[in-house]
């Protein structure tokens, strides 16, 4: 059963208080916190405080999913990394997301940016091909003891961002999901419980936010979570290249529910306010459970 981050602080101020409290080590509760107290320069930063290094999974090696170059932390004295899968959009090549995937293992993470069978495989499909990616990746892959398979997070664009959703409902044990201006025919998630960071970009004429996006994010429950982010003056591809806004909250977002670190809760919950690069943010932030 996952708790209220608000209860998880609570407790936090009472340890600060002098007060010490061990969760079990099997507890729902239990947080794993990697790296230093985050602020907005760290978190905004090209690269986080871990060394990563880079292995690739050939085609022919994988199965159910068309390979792909998997980023890890070197730090081998931090414990086991929550992992990530990462997959692209039509007609699209892991190529299109490998600015993202490292960005964010060096937060740490161990992350898989994932090539598919057939660039123009649809969302379900997608969304079966990111499970059997992080099937491969918890269980096959060489670097399979620095992962704890407890928490695995999904993120993908267009299609592929449909296709965290579908990886989401087939498989509510993933801790989190992050569509990045997403593309389904299916309008509804009522049935996930997976938290869900939607971001969509305001001059999307792909998968425009009125008919994707929005329609997604309204449709999820409340709890355990879930965001949308609004990209300003941006386009369906705009993640497809470095983008600060993108990376700074989908790390926050992975921080807060995969890791249960609530040093991220800050930049997710009120969430950011309109900017520049921000057209609009809305949560169910009195909902967020861990």
């Amino acid at each position: 059963m996952r708790r209220t981050i608000f209860g998880v602080v609570v407790a936090t101020a009472l340890t600060v208080a002098g007060i010490t409290l061990v969760p079990s080590a099997n507890a729902a509760t239990t947080a794993f916190p990697k790296g230093p107290a985050p602020t907005n320069s760290s978190i905004e930063a090209t690269r986080g405080s871990f060394a990563t290094a880079q292995t690739s999974v050939s085609r022919l090696a994988a199965s159910g999913f068309g390979g792909g170059d998997i980023y890890y932390p070197t730090d081998t004295s931090a414990g086991t990394f929550g992992a990530v899968v990462i997959a692209p959009g039509f007609t699209a090549y892991k190529s299109s997301m490998a600015w993202l995937a490292p960005r964010i293992a060096s937060h740490g993470f161990v992350v898989f940016n994932i090539d598919t069978n057939t660039t123009s495989d649809q969302p379900d499909s997608r969304g079966r091909q990111l499970l059997a990616a992080a099937d491969y990746l918890t269980r096959s892959s060489s670097v399979r003891t620095r992962i704890d398979a407890t928490r695995v997070a999904v993120v993908g664009h267009s299609m592929g961002g449909g296709g965290t959703l579908e990886a989401a409902r087939s498989r509510p044990s993933l801790q989190a999901a992050i569509p990045l201006t997403p593309w389904n025919v299916t309008k509804s998630w009522s049935g996930n419980t997976v938290p869900t960071l939607v971001i969509g970009a305001d001059g999307d004429t792909v998968a425009p936010v009125a008919s994707h996006a929005l329609p997604f994010y309204n449709s999820l429950p409340n709890s355990p979570g879930k965001a949308y982010l609004e990209l300003n003056n941006a386009t369906h591809f705009a993640p497809n290249s470095s983008n600060t806004t993108i990376a700074k909250y989908s790390i926050a977002w992975l921080k807060l529910f995969v890791d249960n670190d609530t040093r991220y809760q800050q930049f997710v919950c009120p969430g950011p306010s309109a900017s520049l690069t921000v057209d609009q943010y809305r949560s169910s932030c009195a909902n967020f459970t861990i």
